[in-house]
């Protein structure tokens, strides 16, 4: 029986927060898609009941008969209702919280995330849900950075669309201010080493990641002088997650490059080498972050996040980094946001002889 000294509407709304912070959990542990939409549709069947008919349905038992209520979110509707702080989200905390280990130095000193996804691309949240979630954590700053056009699996952002996100932008920083939220972008490495949007719209970003999304599978010599081609533009500020290898569903195998040449283009053009955080990639492996280091070359420790839950995995790269010996200043987003925006200014300009 609900708790007796909550109004309906209170009830509903507390019912609401704990669905939301399911979802918010199972994002953060990777849970499988049906899974987390089934609590999202659950949320979905409780904002639309009338907060008496809720209260009733809770009272009498029946709330399990509607259809988009299941017996995992039935337990934590009625857990929620009841009080209850030991039950299915307690649980799900403990199993879920990531704790910083031999990298808990260099993620106490971070500041913001620069890779970052909402439902304008492929994300499962809003940009205003997504900075709420990086504020929650401390962040200074969030870096929106949908995908480009090209990636249309991902529903990327064409001229017309990020113009339309710059908008939002600016409108929201007004909101959170003092953090930032600044733009950006996943912009697509093409085969020849272009990239996926005009240098005009580039140059208007705060920070650019290029990331490879196609033809993985390029010759090593090919794929070589993609990515040193993409590094080499003065927009570029982050190569995302270098190896494309994903470890679990399926998996996938590391592009075949020369690191050594990749990396030294990075160093010598200012472009940060990511730290991709999310669990099922963990890129680049800890050989190649090595060689990287060895360049000196800069390091953006980024979620690459599609959820807000998500936004909790630097963890994973924090110890990654520590492992291997990347020294604090040169991870990027150690930086506050005016140091950052100098920085992703003033790359120098490749210049062919």
């Amino acid at each position: 029986m609900a708790n007796s000294g909550t109004t309906s509407a209170g009830l509903q709304q507390q019912v609401l927060d704990a669905l939301d912070r399911a979802v918010y959990l199972l994002d953060r542990e990777l849970a499988p898609s049906p899974k987390i939409r089934s609590f999202q549709r659950a949320a979905s069947v409780v904002a639309g009941l009338s907060a008496d008919e809720l209260a009733v349905r809770l009272h009498t038992g029946t709330l399990g008969e509607l259809e988009g209520i299941g017996p995992s979110t039935t337990k934590v509707i009625f857990e929620s209702a009841n009080g209850v702080t030991d039950g299915y989200l307690a649980e799900l905390d403990k199993r879920t919280t990531i704790e910083p280990g031999v990298g808990a130095e260099i993620h106490a000193a971070l500041l913001g995330d620069c890779h970052s996804h909402s439902t304008w691309s492929d994300g499962g949240a809003e940009l205003p849900h997504m900075a709420a979630a990086a504020m929650a954590l401390g962040h200074h700053y969030l870096v929106a950075t949908d995908h480009s056009a090209r990636l249309t699996v991902a529903h990327g952002l064409n001229e017309q669309r990020l113009e339309q996100q710059l908008d939002e932008i600016a409108r929201l920083n007004e909101i959170v201010a003092p953090f930032r939220i600044l733009s950006g972008m996943e912009v697509d490495i093409f085969e020849d080493g272009s990239l996926d949007l005009s240098d005009d719209f580039l140059g208007r970003l705060d920070i650019v990641v290029a990331s490879v999304h196609s033809k993985m599978r390029l010759p090593a010599a090919a794929m070589t002088q993609r990515m040193a081609l993409a590094v080499a533009n003065p927009h570029v500020d982050i190569l995302g997650h270098c190896t494309n290898r994903k470890l679990s569903g399926g998996g996938r195998p590391p592009s075949d490059f020369d690191a050594e040449i990749v990396f030294a283009a990075c160093a010598q053009f200012e472009t940060a080498v990511e730290i991709n955080c999310r669990p099922e990639r963990q890129d680049p492996p800890e050989e190649l972050l090595e060689i990287a280091i060895e360049w000196d070359c800069k390091i953006a420790i980024n979620t690459d996040a599609h959820a807000p839950g998500q936004l909790e995995w630097q963890p994973y790269g924090c110890d990654k980094a520590a492992a291997t010996g990347v020294p604090i200043d040169n991870v990027i987003n150690t930086w506050p946001v005016e140091r950052l925006l100098r920085w992703a200014g003033s790359h120098p300009v490749f210049s062919p002889g």
